[in-house]
């Protein structure tokens, strides 16, 4: 299935009758991957929300929230990724009793993002850091084209989110991802989408920008 392009002409969001991001145009090429900037509340999680929608089959979202069920195992979190690929009764046995080949992909990925020996626990009982890597690896569970990342690194050290990042780039022909950390921003994506209270003022490749610029999107 080839995947599309993501664009979006004029649209806008609102909620509860009030406009949180305005009308913007954009557009994302397979094979491009763009970094969202801007202090919490500028838009970034609305901007994302209109790209979902624009194609969600092709789509493996990662939210800020990591919609992840906790009295679940990390295995069986990461295995709803694909959910969606087999029928009711199916999912159930495998999620009840794993199959052989579901189980070692699944610990492919754990053993990749460091949670190797979390596989059968409950995700309520990890860390942060652990439970935003589960979130990861069951969007990359999804095998789909394009990931959306909401804050996807935001709990784990500067060096880990690199590595994290690399990681889904690597497997997703296309990615847009909201995150704080402008150095990132900077050197690990093609252009930079920058927000403010609800608008976007700037949308430029990253090797045009500097960290100061992207510091006034923080100036109230």
């Amino acid at each position: 299935m080839a995947q599309p392009s993501l664009t979006l002409s004029g649209e806008s969001l609102s909620y509860e009758g009030e406009q949180v991001l305005a009308p913007v145009t954009l557009s994302i090429p397979p094979g491009e991957h763009v970094a969202l900037v801007g202090r919490s509340g500028a838009g970034k999680s609305s901007l994302l929300k209109l790209l979902y929608q624009q194609a969600p089959e092709h789509i493996a979202l990662c939210p800020q929230s990591y919609g992840l069920v906790g009295n679940l195992s990390v295995y069986q979190n990461v295995y709803m990724g694909q959910l969606n690929r087999h029928n009711p009764l199916y999912n159930l046995c495998n999620l009840v009793r794993p199959w052989r080949r579901h189980k070692a992909a699944v610990q492919q990925l754990c053993d990749t993002l460091g949670l190797d020996e979390k596989i059968n626990s409950p995700v309520d009982t990890l860390s942060g850091g652990q439970q935003q890597r589960t979130a990861i690896a069951r969007a990359l569970y999804q095998q789909a084209g394009i990931f959306l990342g909401d804050e996807p690194v935001s709990a784990v050290d500067p060096l880990q989110a690199k590595l994290l990042i690399e990681l889904i780039q690597h497997q997703h022909a296309s990615s847009v991802i909201a995150l704080h950390n402008r150095q990132l921003a900077l050197t690990c994506f093609d252009r930079i989408v920058g927000l403010q209270h609800g608008k976007v003022v700037f949308d430029l490749p990253s090797s045009s920008l500097t960290a100061e610029q992207l510091d006034q999107l923080y100036v109230a």
